[in-house]
């Protein structure tokens, strides 16, 4: 509900109100739509990285025999390193690259398949990496969107609505009261020149 009076004043603030309103809504809307195609393709980002993931660990469970005498210490996460970038507005992380560790292994003296496996698992633990990033991402683009698009209803279903609505009546109230004064006026002014015709 927008308070206001029946004056000038508050006329003129209502009607900066609605003029700043008005501007501002096309900025928020071209931000939902920006936000809008940075969810979808964060989505499909993180579904391709959820299928590839699914297709690494049938990977390993297929070798789930071998692993028994594999040392799964041969592969460790060292690093993650973050930037962020802008999008929309939006202050997002980006993952600028992922360090493995990746222990010294006898090469003759291993089973020839320990060098698969360590693939294996690099990959693997990059693509985890990867798809626990997309979905932090998309959580934060996802509510920033959810925000802007309360923000565009909220402007375009309430406030602006609310505005004009005040505006119209500020605007009639004021020109009923001046028709209420020009017709007293007149009325004022027809009895005050009876007057002098009676006197006269």
């Amino acid at each position: 509900m927008i308070k206001f009076q029946y004056n000038k004043t508050s006329l003129q603030q209502l009607e900066k109100n609605l003029k700043m309103r008005q501007r501002t809504l096309p900025i928020i809307k071209s931000k939902e739509t920006a936000l809008r195609l940075e969810v979808k393709k964060c989505k499909e980002e993180a579904t391709e990285l959820e299928r590839k993931l699914k297709e690494q660990i049938a990977g390993y469970e297929a070798m789930y025999a071998l692993w028994g005498e594999f040392d799964t210490s041969l592969v460790s996460l060292s690093d993650v390193e973050i930037t962020t970038k802008k999008i929309a507005g939006v202050v997002v992380p980006i993952l600028a690259n992922i360090s493995l560790n990746v222990k010294p292994f006898g090469i003759f003296s291993s089973p020839k398949w320990f060098f698969d496996g360590v693939k294996l698992l690099q990959g693997l633990a990059k693509t985890a990496v990867e798809h626990e990033f997309v979905h932090a991402k998309l959580e934060l683009l996802d509510h920033a969107r959810r925000k802007t698009t309360q923000k565009v209803n909220l402007f375009e279903k309430v406030q602006i609505p609310g505005y004009q609505e005040a505006v119209r009546k500020i605007k009639r109230f004021m020109e009923d009261e001046e028709n209420l004064s020009k017709s007293s006026q007149k009325i004022l002014k027809s009895l005050q020149e009876k007057r002098k015709e009676a006197t006269a």
